[in-house]
């Protein structure tokens, strides 16, 4: 659809301006409109293929959304009004566009969460659920409140998992940018003056040489065969569900990082899943909706045996265990609430608990990373150098005076 900006006049004959997604000028005047304005002069925006025209829409960005739909709403304030006021305050000119398209599917007879969905590359299929059912239980300032918790938390994980990787990114640039210099100007220049003394050079020092000169000829194959092994892998994985499904099942049992992993996803489940039973969505639609949300092939189809085996007849509880996949805390959390009718709070105390073990395990093992990537690095660096520098002692020591 393409976009337009415009000039209009409002009922008072203020002057506005504005961008608006809509089919041709004719849709653009009904939409404009519907918004209580009259439309002066327009043009199309031509597309833009530039990198920094980001076509997205952040978390932080929805967090915001949900914190200022939940005050002002809860405030009175009109829909229509929210959806003006948050996006001129909106920062992002793609959320910009987006809120007035949906401004405008609302003004035209729309509910909110019939408007979101027509936009699911910013909103997910959890979020329209959920507005849908605010919209149906008059509960709409609560759902956005919970939305608003909820993400903030996803962002807030999110932050900490790039923070965690940050070192370690920084660390890997500074080794190999350090192996790259020595393999490709030091150890050639050291391996000529080795070579002239005429010595029997020892085996790690012909290896060095060997691998330097490898690099020094080949350094095109070293750099690209990586990439080319990565971007087919990842292709395969993405395309094939049986990769996927495998690729999944690895990172769940990996050694320290594996565990962590799966807290996380346990989090994001029971809190989306309290989330959904607190709003009214039945059970058996949140467990199909937390399917696609979980993102691990292993989960999700541990959670599509759960749903078939409470459409059985089986309850809540034994469906989980027999699933084979969830940790005791889970089920036995599930059967609590299953017995004191408190479902959605046990699932908010199983989210409490996985988030605070997840902080305290990235928390070690961000305090574990650190000295060992310093220890990784020296040793590179002294075999390196031990190489280089042994059979040069050697020689001098044998000088005689």
């Amino acid at each position: 659809m393409p976009s337009f900006n415009y000039k209009a006049i409002d009922q008072l004959g203020r002057p506005a301006m504005g961008q608006i997604d809509a089919l041709n000028e004719v849709d653009l005047e009904i939409r404009l409109e519907r918004m209580g304005l009259d439309l002066i002069t327009y043009r199309t925006v031509a597309k833009s293929t530039s990198l920094l025209n980001s076509s997205k829409v952040s978390n932080q960005d929805l967090v915001m959304f949900c914190f200022q739909i939940e005050q002002l709403s809860s405030a009175g304030v009109p829909l229509l009004e929210c959806l003006t006021d948050l996006r001129e305050s909106s920062n992002n000119p793609y959320f910009q566009k987006v809120l007035g398209a949906i401004s405008a599917e609302v003004e035209g007879g729309k509910m909110l969460s019939q408007a979101l969905a027509e936009h699911p590359n910013v909103f997910t299929e959890v979020f329209v659920s959920l507005v849908s059912a605010g919209e149906q239980t008059g509960q709409l300032p609560v759902v956005f409140n919970n939305l608003f918790n909820t993400l903030r938390w996803q962002d807030e994980l999110m932050s900490q998992t790039k923070k965690l990787l940050a070192y370690p990114a920084f660390v890997a640039v500074v080794v190999f940018g350090a192996v790259a210099f020595l393999m490709s100007y030091l150890v050639p220049q050291m391996a000529s003056f080795l070579k002239n003394m005429g010595q029997e050079l020892p085996m790690n020092t012909k290896f060095l040489i060997a691998l330097s000169d490898a690099f020094v000829n080949y350094w095109w194959l070293m750099i690209g065969l990586p990439v080319l092994v990565l971007i087919t892998l990842a292709s395969i994985i993405k395309t094939n569900p049986i990769a996927r499904y495998r690729f999944d099942m690895i990172k769940l049992q990996l050694p320290y990082t594996g565990p962590i992993l799966n807290k996380i996803i346990m989090a994001r489940f029971a809190r989306y899943f309290a989330l959904m039973y607190q709003t009214g969505i039945p059970i058996l639609d949140a467990i199909k909706i937390c399917e696609k949300i979980v993102g691990n092939r292993v989960v999700a189809d541990a959670l599509s045996r759960v749903h078939a085996q409470i459409s059985s007849g089986e309850t809540m509880s034994e469906s989980f265990r027999n699933a084979g996949l969830f940790p005791q805390l889970v089920v036995r959390m599930i059967k609590v609430g299953e017995n004191t009718g408190a479902l959605d709070k046990s699932l908010l105390n199983i989210s409490y608990f996985y988030d605070r073990d997840v902080n305290d395990s990235m928390d070690k093992l961000l305090k574990m990373i650190e000295p060992a990537l310093t220890v990784f690095l020296g040793l590179i660096l002294g075999f390196i150098m031990y190489s280089v520098l042994g059979p040069v002692y050697d020689s001098f020591s044998k000088l005689k005076i």
